[in-house]
Formats: structure tokens, C-alpha cells, sequence
């Protein structure tokens, strides 16, 4: 296992921290898909990225050096740099997802017990219930009107606003509790939100609920029948922040997957003239199985290839089974570090390791490869010699223990059109836990790896 900070001199190690301080900058404001696509959108823009719809709309053509995206319902974005190979020889394609585990508020959410307002949530994703409560949570998202307004929500995460918290029983009455294993320690229906506690005056019925009512429509516009119309998050309130002694790592909310997300993204508008076409793909609905309108099952990126040829004179069904089949992709997301206080779990000449680099998994899926992708060897290989070629440090890994578990991502799904697809990310400490940590050396390599492959003319 090699260190990939050793390969630094002091230049290398201020370009780490520099674009690194950019990340913690990004993922503390972009904590939720929506942001995400909102901030990445407003960053296309600038570089000259158009609107599919407005090429469709004023039949413009399109052709090589044109880029355009596509907006998938404010919760997925494809970006697209059109090269100057024909798009049917194949595509350079990352694939991250900006969905992370958080706790969605209900459709009918609000009540009164025990003299307080309470939200009734429910957890998105695979989490650890227990890491969540009496942590102080924002409340992010949107409340769409019956008359078509929409209401961009966002409480606790500017300085001087309140936080929210899901309450936990104290030690001293919780000798019971203490027996549960610790997949029923919190129930699913105890991550309720502690949401308020003064009464609206002459009021003596539900007092409380009624009194936060009158907060929401004065403050922020809304009732309480337009939560049914409404998606609104919880997310851990506090900033990224740099970890360690020596600063060497980044903890903060979300970086499964929005650490791969960003990186891939500056790698894609950093990548200004390229022969093979470069795309990235920032999905939705990963944490769920990738369902949805705005997951990666859906036909969403298809239909956008489609109709990028179309706009560039091709209109024959084989070029777009073409372009698909020909292209090669990075699924961009994360794997499990190996954490020296939980050895068990790790396979030592095969886990990833903090600060050793962007990670390479050949496979995921869980016990015998159940559901994975498995890149061949002749994809690897090419692989192998962009990341040499410039100089990105990688370390080739599987996630955990073969009889442990696993994991999945959207490789498999892309790879249903033949494509060639690999896993290649960041290494992750307390994956799906409120508060992950990177490597801010990991971070890097991965941008760098990203911007090699987009730019790669095989």
C-alpha cells in the first residue's frame, strides 16, 4: 500500500488543500439533490453548456465542440461535450449519484404529544438509525402550491437559524432499550422530529401544532395540506470541515456520493476540447435502487442521446445502439476504507485504504459477486495505462469481506447496453453514517483520474 500524499512536493500538497477547500465549500451549501443539480447547472452555464430542450425547441444543429445538458425534473443532470469522433464510435462516460441517505418528512407529518410539535419522518436509504438522533438537522427542500408556485424550503443551516433533532432516551432510563441489537435499538417510527414546544394563545386544542402552522404560512407560505405536495429533507446541519491533526481529511454529510458527484463534474467542465464525446451523468435515486423517473432506470440519459443525434443530422436507431454499446464508463462512487478499529470486516491485501488513492473496484454486488458488474480485463488494462499515463495514483479493491455483505451502484445498469464499466471512486470512513470522512489525497487522484479518462482518446 502505497501513500499517495508521499508523491507530493509542497506545490502538489497546496493544490490538494486548494481544490479540496472548494469541495467542503460545495457539499456544506449543496446538501441535497436539488441543490446539487441547482449549483452544477449555474457552473455549466458558465463554460457554455445549453439547454437540450432550447436546441429542440429552435431546431438548432448540433455538432463537434457544442456542449448540452439536460435537466431530468431538478433531481438528475447529463452533460454532454460533443468531441469530434463520430458519437456512434462510443462515448467517455462518468456516472455518480447526488441522492445520500436523510430522513424525509411524511405526507401527513405534523402532530402534538407530550407538549411538543412533532414531524413524523421517514429514513431514506440504508442507515444506522441510531447515528441519527440528537443530531442537529436542517430542513431542506420544496413545498410545490396548488397554484403552481414553488416554495424553496431551507431552515438551520445559515448561522443564527434554529436546527431540528430527533430526541434519544436518556442512559438513565434506558436499560431496556440498551438489550435490543442495534438494527431495533431505534425503531424506524421513533425517528419522529422534535419540532416545536410554545402554544398559539386562547387556543386549547393541539395549541402547539397550531402555533408552528402559523410559523410556516407567515415565515415560509405554506399550509399544512401542502406538505402532501411537498418533498422536504433532514440533513445533518453542520459545514464539512477538515478532520485530523494534519488536516489530511474532509468529515462532513453526503460524500457517498456527492464526494465522486463533484469531482466528476469539475472533471467534465475542466475538459474544454476532446476527440472521444465526454458525458456525465448525475443521478438520482441510487440509495433506493436507482427506480424512478429520475433514477438510472429510467430511459432518461437514453432519450437524451437520442436526441442529441438527432440535433446532429442522425436519425437511424442503430447509431444511438451504437454510441451506447461503444462507450466506456466509470461508475463514480464509493467504497468502504478500511477502518483500523474494525478489522474483521476487512480483506487486507484487497480493501481500500485512506490516502492511497481513487479506487478501482473490478466488481461489487455482495457475496458470491450477487448483482455486480464485472469489468473484463482488457477494460482494466487500458485503464491501467490512462491512470499511468498521468501519473493518478489508484489502488485495485473489493468492498469488504466476501461473506460480509457488498454493495451496489449503477454500473450494472449502463452495462446492460454493452458497454464497458468499472467502479472507480473514493474511499469512504463511516459510509451512510451523518458525518463521513474522505482523504483529502483520495479526493484528488479521483478528479485527476476522472479528467484523464474523459480526455483519454481510446
Amino acid at each position: 500500500m502505497k501513500n499517495a500524499w508521499i508523491q507530493y512536493d509542497q506545490e502538489q500538497v497546496q493544490k490538494v488543500f486548494s481544490f479540496n477547500e472548494d469541495y467542503m465549500n460545495w457539499i456544506t451549501k449543496a446538501k441535497t439533490e436539488r441543490l446539487f443539480v441547482q449549483d452544477a447547472l449555474a457552473l455549466a452555464k458558465q463554460k457554455g453548456y445549453q439547454d437540450l430542450k432550447d436546441v429542440i425547441c429552435q431546431q438548432k444543429t448540433l455538432k463537434p465542440g457544442d456542449k448540452v445538458y439536460m435537466n431530468q425534473m431538478n433531481k438528475s443532470l447529463v452533460l454532454m461535450n460533443i468531441g469530434t469522433k463520430p458519437l456512434e464510435q462510443g462515448m467517455n462516460i462518468l456516472g455518480a449519484h447526488i441522492d445520500s441517505p436523510r430522513l424525509d418528512v411524511k405526507p401527513n407529518p405534523l402532530y402534538e404529544d407530550g407538549n411538543l410539535a412533532m414531524l413524523d419522518l421517514h429514513y431514506y436509504g440504508g442507515i444506522k438509525k441510531y447515528q441519527w438522533v440528537t443530531v442537529p438537522l436542517a430542513l431542506l427542500g420544496v413545498v410545490c402550491l396548488k397554484d403552481g408556485t414553488t416554495l424553496e424550503i431551507s431552515i438551520g443551516t445559515k448561522p443564527g437559524e434554529p436546527v431540528f433533532v430527533v430526541s434519544d432516551l436518556l442512559i438513565h432510563l434506558s436499560q431496556e432499550r440498551m438489550k435490543e441489537n442495534a438494527e431495533k435499538v431505534i425503531p424506524g417510527e421513533n425517528l419522529n422530529l422534535t419540532f416545536g414546544n410554545i402554544p398559539l394563545q386562547n387556543e386549547e386544542k393541539e395549541s402547539i401544532k397550531k402555533n408552528c402552522l402559523q410559523i410556516l404560512e407567515k415565515r415560509y407560505g405554506f399550509t399544512e395540506e401542502d406538505f402532501f405536495s411537498a418533498e422536504l429533507e433532514l440533513v445533518p446541519a453542520d459545514a464539512a470541515r477538515s478532520c485530523g491533526l494534519d488536516e489530511s481529511m474532509v468529515i462532513g454529510y453526503g460524500q457517498d456520493d456527492r464526494v465522486c458527484a463533484y469531482t466528476s463534474l469539475m472533471a467534465q467542465l475542466d475538459c474544454e476540447n476532446v476527440e472521444r464525446t465526454s458525458v456525465t451523468l448525475l443521478v438520482d435515486k441510487e440509495e433506493v435502487g436507482s427506480q424512478g423517473a429520475t433514477g438510472m432506470h429510467s430511459q432518461f440519459f437514453e432519450n437524451f442521446v437520442r436526441e442529441v443525434l438527432y440535433a446532429m443530422q442522425e436519425t437511424e436507431e442503430r447509431t444511438l445502439r451504437r454510441a451506447l454499446m461503444n462507450s466506456c464508463m466509470l461508475s463514480s462512487d464509493v467504497t468502504a476504507a478500511h477502518d483500523p478499529n474494525y478489522p474483521e470486516a476487512s480483506s487486507p491485501n484487497n480493501q481500500a485504504y485512506l490516502g492511497a488513492g481513487v479506487a478501482i473496484l473490478k466488481y461489487v454486488g455482495s457475496r458470491g459477486k450477487s448483482g455486480s458488474n464485472d469489468a473484463n480485463a482488457e477494460y482494466l488494462a487500458k485503464l491501467r495505462r490512462i491512470m499511468e499515463k498521468e501519473k493518478v495514483q489508484v489502488q485495485c479493491v473489493e468492498l469488504g469481506k466476501v461473506d460480509l455483505g457488498g454493495g451496489g451502484t449503477i454500473s450494472y445498469i449502463l452495462a446492460n447496453y454493452g458497454m464497458q464499466v468499472v467502479d472507480f471512486g473514493v474511499p469512504v470512513l463511516n459510509m451512510h453514517s451523518p458525518f463521513e470522512v474522505t482523504s483529502k489525497a483520495d479526493v484528488y487522484e479521483a478528479y485527476k483520474g476522472y479528467k484523464a479518462f474523459l480526455g483519454a482518446m481510446e
